[in-house]
């Protein structure tokens, strides 16, 4: 399997992985409508990526400083402006998981996310640098930026998800660990991908990518869609109980 073929079946899982998370997503209260709506729209914005990158409009061909005269490498720019529009969309759901019932904390949320932008763009110009010194110094940049992510997501949110509910506590721990785990991966794959150090190639590291994105964006997307639907009806139980008014014994 080479690598358009790989975008081509991984653009098609994207669709079909946006629509069912619309599909069978709920809209009963503004949160749940929200979640619904962004998980279900991370993975089509990755299915225009990838078609993308399959038909060689989000590739470009670059020479590496370091290369041998005439080698050149495939650079996929399409995918950090999917990752730009779409982790943001991941990291505001996540955020208003761990403050599902408590008051949102706006800084927080905001900073994650222009950490999240900052960093993606910064890998960007990684990518897309062809000196070496250049580009392992906003290799570094990014992974500082990442840091910033990783600050938010296990301090702040975490402090506010300890005050919640035991199931929403339960969910954005779970939550956060498996997307800061796939996350983490991403740069290391980049660093040794063609991008970087060369040490894999470029099927391999298309491969390895796209698993990466179907993880955190339909599978993850479906997991917590799901997630998201049974604290809802926690709620709507818990409000119905309380509006129930207690009969009283004559």
């Amino acid at each position: 399997m080479n690598s358009p073929e790989i975008l081509y079946i991984t653009c098609v899982i994207m669709f079909i992985g946006g629509l069912a998370i619309l599909f069978t997503g709920k809209r009963r209260t503004p949160s749940e409508e929200l979640h619904t709506v962004c998980h279900g729209i991370v993975p089509l914005i990755a299915a225009c990526s990838y078609l993308a990158m399959a038909t060689g409009q989000g590739s470009v061909l670059l020479h590496n400083e370091a290369s041998p005269e005439g080698a050149q490498r495939v650079f996929y720019f399409a995918r950090y402006i999917d990752w730009t529009f779409t982790t943001p969309l991941l990291l505001l759901t996540l955020s208003m998981t761990a403050m599902r019932h408590k008051e949102k904390r706006h800084g927080a949320i905001t900073g994650a996310i222009l950490a999240d932008v900052l960093m993606i763009v910064t890998a960007f110009v990684f990518g897309a640098s062809v000196v070496t010194w250049v580009k392992w110094a906003w290799f570094v940049i990014s992974c500082l930026a990442f840091l910033g992510v990783y600050y938010v997501l296990w301090v702040p949110n975490m402090e506010v998800s300890a005050t919640e509910r035991d199931d929403v506590r339960t969910t954005y721990r779970r939550n956060a660990s498996i997307l800061s785990v796939v996350w983490l991966i991403y740069p290391i794959v980049l660093a040794v991908a063609p991008d970087g150090l060369g040490i894999i190639g470029d099927t391999a590291s298309v491969l390895c990518i796209a698993v990466l994105d179907v993880i955190a964006k339909v599978i993850y997307g479906l997991m917590t869609i799901a997630s998201d639907s049974k604290a809802t009806e926690r709620d709507l139980l818990d409000g119905a109980t309380r509006a129930t008014p207690v009969r009283r014994a004559v």
